[in-house]
């Protein structure tokens, strides 16, 4: 690279895109945004294959010049990520790489940028959260607590969502600390609020995955006092689903629970229009997008009381103790008892706060450093 070259910024893109949830939408905001902040810079997307690239550049129209695909078929947290992607990336002679997630290559000699959502498995563990046999989990445990400490080390700079996530981080790792920077999430424009003359029915909306820390158990085990209720989970299909219908069987409730699959954004926007709450009963969570989603599309929030909600929801939802079905009975019926237009106000204020824009900007920043 000759000294007027532009300089290169590389993000691993490999997670991007809807099938990878909440981790997915993180990076396509970013990338979709980072090209236009600053033409001035060179921006190497590495992505999995040739159509996870076109489903991004279909939403860049039209394309900025200052784009390179980089196609790295590599499946992340595997070993042929940490043996073939350091070749890769050092190919392209970065000045910088951003990986948004822990499964940093760490044989890669260049400068690193790292996002960590939260440190979940830190926190839940054992074989109840997994299918895998025992000596193959233990084996991918101990290989990922190695690969996100030497990813931390490796950092110049730390990215987390939330204060809460930015503790837990210094909790495990207290070194950590100085490299470390919060660049809290966005929400879509997409979600907005529709009219609806019917006015919300009784369906409690869940939107995400269905691992056991998500604690979609406790709604089902309370569904039985609320027999006038019905649950639509929200999701694409994973390992865990089939457990929780036969949970919804083992309660006798599976009359009240509907599994919609996967939907859309404007689909999202539209169901979430005629329901009457959206629930986060999650245990543990780097931010919860769904929640900040569903305040911006003007429909109330019940979630867990637990950190990172209290933070990221601020007095905009009803919280509820996640290890108990009767508190969220309570939560559920604390509708009659408080100003419905007021709570959904106080929802979309704080959805407010809360830009892709703005967080873009914030991560550029950190690349300046």
């Amino acid at each position: 690279m000759t000294k007027n070259s532009p300089y290169k910024i590389g993000i691993d893109c490999r997670l991007s895109g809807n099938a990878h949830a909440g981790i997915g939408r993180y990076i396509e905001e970013l990338i979709i945004r980072l090209p236009k902040l600053d033409k001035n810079k060179q921006w190497v997307l590495f992505f999995y294959s040739q159509q996870q690239a076109n489903d991004f550049l279909e939403k860049l129209v039209p394309k900025p010049s200052n784009i390179k695909i980089v196609i790295s078929p590599i499946k992340h947290y595997s070993f042929e990520e940490q043996l073939k992607m350091p070749g890769i990336l050092s190919k392209e002679e970065l000045d910088v790489l951003h990986v948004p997630h822990f499964n940093v290559p760490i044989f890669y000699r260049g400068k690193v940028i790292v996002t960590i959502h939260d440190l979940l498995w830190h926190e839940f563990k054992g074989l109840n959260v997994t299918t895998l046999n025992p000596y193959l989990y233990y084996l991918k445990y101990l290989a990922y607590r190695f690969i996100t400490k030497m990813a931390l080390k490796k950092a110049f700079q730390i990215i987390v969502p939330a204060q809460t996530i930015r503790k837990t981080v210094t909790k495990y790792y207290p070194w950590a600390k100085k490299k470390i920077t919060v660049t809290k999430e966005g929400h879509s424009e997409r979600f907005r609020p529709l009219v609806n003359n019917s006015g919300p029915n009784k369906t409690i909306l869940y939107v995400g995955s269905l691992y056991p820390h998500k604690n979609i158990e406790v709604i089902l085990k309370a569904l039985k006092s609320l027999p006038e209720y019905h649950l639509e989970i929200i999701g694409a299909r994973n390992i865990f689903q089939e457990q929780v219908k036969m949970k919804s069987v083992k309660l006798d409730v599976y009359r009240q629970v509907e599994f919609l699959g996967y939907l859309s954004d404007e689909e999202l926007n539209k169901k979430m229009a005629q329901s009457f709450a959206l629930v986060q009963p999650s245990l543990s969570e780097g931010f919860g997008l769904t929640g900040i989603e569903a305040m911006s599309a003007g429909i109330p929030v019940i979630a867990s009381d637990i950190p990172i909600f209290r933070e990221i929801y601020q007095d905009g939802a009803i919280f509820f103790d996640p290890q108990y079905p009767t508190d969220f009975v309570k939560a559920v019926n604390k509708f009659e008892t408080i100003n419905r237009k007021d709570l959904i106000k106080k929802g979309k204020n704080i959805a407010s706060q809360y830009s892709w824009d703005k967080m873009t900007e914030e991560t550029l920043a950190i690349y300046h450093k």
